[in-house]
């Protein structure tokens, strides 16, 4: 199995194909090998990396808590200085792009831009109550049971479009049983932490790597309003908005609208 060790954590990290190397950087809970079956395939041109960060997948990290940020993206860091050629590109979700801004932020000679989706630069409002609840209940040693996480969790990814189409939920409800049915309240609560504590809008100005933020018009975990408060700060920072899609309908409900959008980018450079 393909693994990077690192100081307290061994990495679990999956590469495929060949050309300009993409580093792709999976939400919180979710495992790198999320984006295999509906992204990957629409990136065959390029080297494909996905892995999984402390805390989810066969990732195994002794290091002690809390992790931040900063953690996560040295980690990235180190993976892409070992099994990649720089400049890469990076496409984030969510925590994902957390990681994808600090990255870009402290080493700007690795990155030649980065494609964020489901982005915030700082948790505030609504995204930060609810996250902090959501921690909250975790560190309390609560365990949702898989059918109430199923529910919980489709409500945060997905549109009223999808909730309502019995037969697309019943293709979908297994993804997010995947990624959200059964997980350890720990490592969840540790994650959303460094999300939480994160903050980069005071560097953005700062930023030498172009930022491109795709928001969803239907993401009720990181509204647009977020995404493009991220691109105005950014000192190249570039604004989309698709509309009709939740924080995860890149799985399962419209990936290919999503891919499109991110291959359209990547071609200019």
């Amino acid at each position: 199995m393909p693994f990077l060790d690192l100081h307290h954590t061994r990495l679990f990290y999956q590469q495929s194909g060949a050309g300009r190397d993409i580093v792709w950087l999976a939400g919180g809970d979710m495992p790198g090998s999320s984006w295999h079956p509906f992204q990957l395939p629409a990136f065959g041109d390029y080297r494909n990396t996905t892995w999984d960060a402390r805390g989810v997948g066969r990732t195994k990290s002794t290091a002690s808590t809390p992790w931040t940020i900063a953690d996560h993206a040295a980690d990235c860091i180190a993976l892409i200085e070992t099994y990649c050629k720089p400049p890469v590109f990076l496409i984030g979700l969510s925590m994902g792009s957390c990681i994808a801004q600090e990255i870009s932020l402290s080493r700007p000679d690795l990155v030649t831009a980065a494609l964020l989706t489901g982005a915030c630069a700082r948790k505030s409002g609504f995204i930060k109550d609810w996250e902090d609840s959501e921690i909250a209940l975790r560190r309390s040693g609560a365990e949702l049971p898989e059918d109430f996480a199923i529910a919980h969790y489709a409500l945060l990814m997905y549109p009223a479009k999808v909730l309502g189409d019995d037969e697309l939920w019943a293709r979908l409800k297994p993804i997010v049983s995947q990624d959200y049915g059964k997980r350890d309240s720990r490592a969840l609560a540790e994650q959303w932490q460094a999300c939480v504590e994160y903050d980069s809008l005071e560097r953005l100005p700062y930023c030498k790597v172009p930022l491109h933020v795709i928001a969803f018009s239907e993401d009720v975990q990181t509204p647009p309003q977020r995404g493009k408060l991220l691109a105005d700060t950014a000192q190249e920072g570039y604004f989309y908005l698709l509309e009709g899609l939740g924080h995860g309908s890149a799985f399962g409900h419209e990936p290919a609208v999503v891919n499109d959008c991110l291959l359209r980018i990547l071609r200019q450079y």
